[in-house]
């Protein structure tokens, strides 16, 4: 099946989280979107085709999504995905698949830090358990319906690790 709408997708379906290490401009958004949907609609897991979608947000969040129910993503599905993600990365001059750095709102801006520097924002009272996070950990579009994406360090797993001493 080919790329779907991504407000379609059932609660369960299996969701990754791809964060810009920047914003990006429209030219580069409009590439990277480009590349991705392409990729989508060829998008197979053994052959079969997969019900997969795509959200874009805050000019550097990028959602893929794919419904299980119609047929489940291989390693080599996964691979192939990742594969992709990354050529972009080097094709557009932005890092997209490394999931360590920490995001945050800071103000009206999103801050993207590494998670030393986090714990130490936190140690000096920078950020704290109302800081506004990004949980890029996601696994299911229900999580992200749920309101579990954009939260609070406090109930996020940003909390446990870099908050202990607040809780």
């Amino acid at each position: 099946m080919p790329r779907v709408n991504f407000d379609t997708m059932p609660e369960d379906a299996r969701l990754w989280i791809f964060a810009a290490d920047q914003p990006l401009s429209a030219a580069k958004r409009d590439r990277l979107l480009g590349s991705v949907d392409a990729f989508l609609e060829e998008w197979k897991a053994h052959g079969v085709p997969l019900t997969a979608a795509r959200d874009w947000r805050y000019d550097r969040f990028l959602f893929i999504s794919v419904d299980e129910a119609v047929a489940g993503v291989s390693g080599c599905s996964i691979d192939a995905l990742v594969h992709d993600m990354k050529a972009l990365e080097s094709e557009l001059g932005v890092t997209l698949v490394d999931n360590s750095p920490v995001m945050f709102r800071d103000g009206d801006s999103i801050r993207r830090v590494q998670r030393q520097e986090f714990a130490e924002l936190a140690a000096g009272g920078t950020v704290d358990g109302d800081t506004l996070v990004f949980n890029n950990t996601l696994t299911t579009v229900g999580q992200l319906r749920a309101g579990e994406w954009e939260v609070s360090a406090s109930n996020s797993w940003h909390g446990e690790a870099f908050l202990v001493g607040e809780r």
